[in-house]
């Protein structure tokens, strides 16, 4: 369990199929019962994904749709994959396979490398560092350690964006990339790298991946096998989708559309790495027939939290902030966001420090309490502003729980006092399952008070008190439990990789926190320079930026308090701003961005009606022809119109007229541009067609079901001249 987890902690499996949709909410539930066919999940933080995606799951395997071991959930990260597990299994559905990209190609390259290649499968190397510093030394090319770095991430983007050392230069090129090197000597030293590889038969993490879309790109037999095991899948985080990882996913579907997505193009922040929304973004033009459920509701964070969290990207530009979501809080309000100016960053470390040391004092658990920052490298001044207020922390991106040494040492000891206990002396005072584990852990470091200062005996602590922790929550949970259940308990938690909560401060970068939440969030650093960060030169770039902290805002349930140093160091000169991305939200600054983004309400929107279900994918699009001359159409302007704009439009200009009416008097009602009610083209496309049902005005591009539903009585009206004026109902 992580820092994350705010709620009950050991759950009764619920009775029924029926029973695990309790308590999910109308769109939710809209997930959790769409078992069939294409459904893409649009989800903003903090709306419940993780919930809906494991209730849908688990509601299909136990109503008998869905068979535990055909379904794979893939996600990114080995603890997502682990607490979607200890979800499922909470749910009933424990027999699910929930893995990352990585865990789930592996295992498929190891069961099938004797019968599609032969031999032993090449050892798999954890990390590329050293390998990459001795194909430089092969190049005569010398490297600091930044660099070695910096060309590392290169040759991983180039691998998971399909990208050979031939073709490096102009790739990254024409993905507008800052490359540390010359892009000849790092395609250059990305050949040497590949031939070490080979010459000592070793392979690293993305050969997995290209390997294993090899084998099923080639061995047709295998593919069938695997689509034979899985035929339902669901894939978490899909804004975060790379090219090669969207290759294996179209692999392992085959012609099949039983597949459900969920992500948040306004999370989007691991485009470095090789990471696209436009997968998540054109799931409707790929799977025409899809179910599109968009979640808002955040039950996350306070009103106050959301409302920036809103206007953060209420000033995006790009095609994710087309998409944004307009969260909307269900929660009761708290208090407003604290903005801070400190005059230098040590400042700003203890201000911060100082400030964390109160809440602790008045009672918040350390765990729910974070301080989140741009880069790695600004931990240090707060790992020391905190040891110095005395406050326990821990570096987010450590050794995991289960695998830390007095974590193994305490299982085993826990293990062996559930088997023997009867003849251990330190459990004779032992009266219940609490005072026995405290009794075991006392003899392997736990004390009932904790070590003073920090450092490698506090951590040692920390995580012996999570142990200590966790079992008297069993105990709670589940009343009679022995010892020996708890060590079940703590198996199938380290299996999945489900760890209790260490009670301490997070440190922890914007990368590292997403997937994450507490009580009370610190964002730091909050500078033109670091956010967004100095080398974020392009639009792109720099609205990435904006969703980082986006990202950061959102981690937090009920206090966000955001600061920034007007120098580096003291008696340094104060020549930083606060970031750009806080101009017209923080009090005393006003908006420098004129455009806002128009946020995407809540909802479902059902498939074009006759796709759903029907052809295999692939066969789905037909070409767009005019439908005046029959020319295919690749224009995103004339396939709206269906006709070529030099073609003559047999457009009736009266109803033109009237519907320009309609629509500015919707605009003006609405509060929002005329374009977003529909644009020229679009209603250019109903003029001059004139639908007579809701069945031809859903065919017209830009109509979509969400504005067929709220304006489609509206337009069939004019078109049969018979609209009255009436209001329409605004959602």
């Amino acid at each position: 369990m992580t820092a994350a987890t705010h709620s009950t902690l050991f759950p009764q499996v619920p009775d029924s199929a029926d029973a695990v949709l309790d308590g999910l909410d109308p769109e939710q539930r809209e997930v959790a019962t769409a078992l069939h066919g294409p459904v893409c999940v649009l989800a903003g933080a903090g709306t419940g994904k993780t919930r809906a995606i494991t209730h849908r799951i688990a509601y299909g395997v136990r109503a008998g749709v869905l068979q535990p071991s055909s379904v794979l959930a893939v996600t990114f990260t080995n603890r997502a994959a682990g607490e979607m597990r200890g979800r499922l299994r909470q749910l009933g559905a424990g027999g699910v396979q929930a893995r990352t990209f990585h865990s789930a190609a592996l295992r498929q390259l190891q069961y099938f490398w004797p019968k599609a290649i032969g031999g032993s499968m090449p050892r798999l190397v954890d990390r590329k560092i050293q390998l990459v510093a001795d194909a430089a030394a092969a190049c005569r090319i010398r490297l600091d350690r930044g660099e070695l770095r910096d060309v590392t991430a290169e040759i991983e983007w180039s691998k998971v964006t399909q990208t050979v050392p031939a073709d490096y230069a102009p790739a990254a090129a024409k993905a507008g990339r800052e490359t540390p090197r010359d892009p000849a000597e790092i395609a250059q030293l990305y050949a040497a790298y590949e031939d070490v590889k080979r010459e000592r038969s070793v392979i690293d993490f993305e050969d997995v991946l290209l390997l294993t879309v090899a084998v099923l790109q080639d061995r047709h037999d295998i593919a069938e096998q695997v689509r034979a095991q899985y035929q339902h899948f669901v894939v978490d985080e899909y804004q975060d989708v790379s090219p090669l990882q969207q290759r294996l996913l179209e692999l392992w579907l085959g012609d099949r559309d039983s597949l459900c997505v969920v992500g948040d193009a306004s999370q989007t922040i691991y485009s470095f790495t090789g990471a696209t929304p436009d997968h998540l973004l054109d799931f409707r033009t790929r799977h025409p027939g899809a179910t599109v459920v968009k979640l808002v509701r955040d039950y996350r964070s306070t009103p106050q939290v959301v409302h920036l969290a809103n206007g953060l990207l209420a000033q995006a530009k790009g095609r994710a902030a087309d998409h944004r979501l307009e969260l909307v809080s269900q929660r009761a309000p708290g208090p407003g966001p604290v903005y801070t100016e400190y005059a230098d960053e040590p400042a700003e470390a203890e201000g911060a420090a100082r400030h964390i040391r109160e809440l602790v004092d008045a009672g918040v658990p350390a765990a729910e309490i974070a301080i989140l920052f741009r880069t790695n490298a600004q931990s240090e001044t707060y790992e020391q502003a905190l040891a110095d207020a005395g406050v326990p922390y821990q570096l987010r991106g450590a050794e995991r729980f289960f695998d830390r040494p007095e974590v193994r040492k305490a299982s085993v000891a826990l293990r062996g006092a559930a088997r023997f206990g009867g003849n251990d002396s330190l459990l004779d005072d032992a009266v219940d399952l609490p005072s026995q584990v405290r009794a075991v852990l006392s003899g392997e470091g736990w004390t009932p008070r904790p070590p003073a200062g920090s450092g490698a005996v506090r951590e040692r602590w920390e995580s012996l008190a999570a142990l200590v922790n966790l079992a008297q929550d069993f105990a709670t949970a589940k009343p009679g439990a022995t010892l020996a259940d708890l060590v079940a308990e703590l198996d199938e938690r380290a299996n999945a990789q489900h760890a209790p909560t260490v009670q301490s401060v997070t440190l922890a970068s914007l990368h590292s926190a997403k997937g994450l939440e507490w009580d009370v969030v610190f964002l730091v650093g909050v500078a033109e320079g670091m956010m967004p960060i100095t080398y974020a030169k392009t639009d792109e770039q720099i609205e990435e930026e904006r969703r980082l902290l986006y990202v950061g805002v959102t981690r937090a349930r009920e206090r966000l308090h955001l600061s920034w140093a007007l120098s580096r160091s003291p008696g340094g000169r104060p020549n930083r701003r606060p970031s750009r991305f806080l101009d017209g939200l923080r009090p005393g600054s006003t908006a420098t961005t004129a455009r806002t983004a128009v946020g995407s309400t809540g909802g479902i929107e059902r498939g074009i009606p006759g796709t759903r279900g029907s052809a295999p994918r692939r066969v789905q699009r037909t070409p767009a022809r005019c439908r005046v001359c029959g020319r295919t159409l690749t224009d995103a302007g004339e396939m709206k119109l269906m006709r070529c704009d030099d073609c003559p439009s047999d457009m009736n200009e009266g109803l033109y007229e009237q519907l320009r009416e309609w629509r500015a008097d919707q605009a003006r009602r609405s509060g929002q541009p005329a374009f977003c009610v529909f644009t020229d083209r679009t209603l250019v496309a109903i003029a001059e067609t004139a639908p007579d049902d809701e069945h031809e005005l859903a065919r017209i591009p830009g109509v979509g079901m969400r504005k067929l539903n709220r304006y489609g009585a509206d337009v069939l009206a004019i078109c049969a001249g018979q609209y009255t004026g009436g209001e329409t109902d605004q959602d």
